[in-house]
């Protein structure tokens, strides 16, 4: 396989002689590859390999360093970093990966083996991602080469152009103005965090059974009432847990009957006419 036509016929054609060190003549064509399976730039070979149309088991990796270090001898100083760098993790990778895929593909029993294979993946990911990295800088440095070609206006505007200028509409006069500018510069409130809620009166269940006690014999005898009649007027919370729990005083004390048609309904109470049998104290 080669990456480009054969090499004695093509200098033939031009009426030049390859050469021997394996890179073309012209040092802007980059590093060129020469082997018995594969003739053409070093990126080529990276892309047959990657397409899997060339096994890396059948590329002469030291035959490759041995021409990178002539075509880098060649050119002396003009050589990059980058491209030192680059060919450098690549060759890299490559041996490591030929060296994992010349292992046994069959049963393996050793963890040791076993382990390599995998690295054998992780290493064609590396490859995937020089290729990916490679191609990214490429497009950065189109663009960069575009924006170098684009220049902001740094001039003002011209009269001609001044007097196409809508003229601004803002839909109020000058004494609405004044009052939206009132408000938005009037300082803001202090935000305050209540606590009230934590420090709630304490709510005496004797005093709430008496006023109970007071509301049903108003009614009368026998005359029913819901508990949420009985707590309509209550104005926190801990009123209403502290009827309830006077209510329950009243009933243990046979001072008032309790109604209720199903789970969870309509509570009703009544007076039964009589005086708690017992004190009703606080919980």
């Amino acid at each position: 396989m080669t990456g480009t036509t054969n090499g004695s016929q093509h200098d033939t054609e031009h009426g030049r002689k390859a050469p021997k060190n394996g890179f073309s003549d012209s040092h802007s064509a980059g590093f060129q590859v020469r082997l018995s399976n594969f003739e053409g730039p070093f990126d080529l070979l990276l892309q047959l390999i990657f397409a899997h149309r060339l096994d890396v088991t059948e590329v002469a990796l030291h035959q490759v360093t041995d021409d990178f270090i002539a075509y880098t001898r060649e050119i002396g100083p003009q050589l990059g970093l980058e491209e030192t760098t680059a060919f450098l993790v690549v060759a890299a990778t490559l041996l490591d990966l030929k060296a994992a895929r010349l292992l046994p593909a069959g049963q393996v029993d050793d963890e040791e083996d076993l382990a390599l294979l995998e690295v054998r993946d992780l290493l064609f990911a590396r490859l995937l991602q020089y290729r990916a990295f490679k191609h990214v800088a490429e497009m950065f440095a189109e663009l960069e080469a575009t924006a170098l070609r684009s220049y902001p206006r740094s001039v003002s505007l011209e009269e001609r152009f001044a007097g196409l200028l809508p003229e601004v509409m803002l839909g109020v006069d000058a004494a609405r103005f004044a009052e939206i500018a009132a408000v938005a510069f009037t300082p803001r409130p202090v935000p305050t965090v209540a606590t009230g809620h934590l420090h709630d009166p304490q709510v005496s269940v004797p005093e709430q059974a008496r006023l109970l006690l007071a509301i049903l014999e108003t009614r009368g005898v026998g005359q029913w009432a819901t508990f949420s009649e009985l707590v309509a007027d209550c104005q926190a919370s801990m009123e209403v847990v502290g009827r309830f729990l006077a209510l329950l005083e009243l009933y243990r004390g046979r001072a008032v009957a309790f109604e209720q048609s199903e789970p969870l309904g309509v509570l009703q109470i009544s007076w039964t006419g009589k005086r708690p049998t017992s004190e009703v104290r606080d919980q």
